[in-house]
């Protein structure tokens, strides 16, 4: 029993970081605490991402199994939906979020950067670093949702009235493309952001708006993370699977 344990243990080791959380949304939390990106970096294994970052993957492993194991009945089938389905998720759980979320942080950022940025230089930095990630950001979603998503819904109407329609092979994959060059930019600057900031770490002296906005983005990272993973790794191949049926149907 305790061989079969740890060949299973081995074998989620080598999974990549991504398949992990798509197996079992419950494991992000786990993989967030150790700053293991599942998202922009989720084509890493578990033990590649470990070593990398010097974390013990046993340990890991362990919390891993945990996770696995705890209201397992409430996990969301995201594997299971329909892309029209994930879209509709992705919109009112991830989307709506940002929106809500960038306008708020921003100003609480300026008002950290404007009373403490001479004691604490870095904060100029980072008001500077998610301004230009609320103005990129605002953009993206509106092409998701004007562009991309209609696309897809699009696609899954003709697969399931059987139409019989040529479409060009660049019709998902552009802009599905663009989409996950722009989540890799939001990544990398929310990357920058919490290194600044030691990890979302306020310093002792630092007021309530500068604990809050703290907390803010590092909660707007961990939605981040599992916004790009819904994307990525489940929505964009189901929208590339949708395609390929409809090609091999007039070929």
């Amino acid at each position: 029993m305790l061989k079969q344990k740890t060949t299973i243990m081995l074998n989620i080791a080598e999974q990549t970081l991504a398949s992990i959380v798509t197996a079992n949304h419950q494991t992000a939390p786990v993989l967030e605490k150790y700053s293991l990106d599942f998202c922009c970096k989720g084509k890493r294994t578990l033990a590649q991402a470990c070593t990398e970052k010097g974390i013990s993957v046993t340990a890991v492993l362990q919390e891993l199994e945990a996770s696995a194991n705890t209201g397992s009945d409430m996990i969301r089938k995201f594997t299971e939906m329909t892309p029209g389905q994930l879209i509709g998720h992705i919109l009112v759980k991830h989307h709506f979020y940002v929106k809500q979320s960038m306008p708020v942080i921003v100003e609480h950022l300026t008002k950290v950067a404007v009373k403490h940025g001479d004691s604490f230089t870095y904060m100029k930095d980072v008001l500077q670093l998610f301004s230009h990630l609320k103005n990129e950001m605002s953009l993206h979603l509106q092409k998701e949702e004007v562009i991309l998503f209609p696309r897809i819904k699009e696609l899954e109407v003709i697969v399931h009235n059987n139409q019989n329609k040529i479409i060009d092979k660049n019709y998902i994959a552009a802009p599905a493309g663009i989409m996950e060059n722009e989540h890799d930019e939001a990544g990398e600057i929310m990357y920058r952001i919490r290194e600044l900031t030691a990890n979302y770490t306020p310093p002792a002296e630092a007021c309530t708006t500068f604990r809050l906005v703290l907390e803010e983005l590092k909660a707007f990272e961990e939605d981040l993370h599992q916004h790009v993973h819904l994307e990525n790794n489940l929505l964009f191949p189901k929208a590339a699977a949708l395609m390929e049926q409809i090609r091999n149907s007039y070929l």
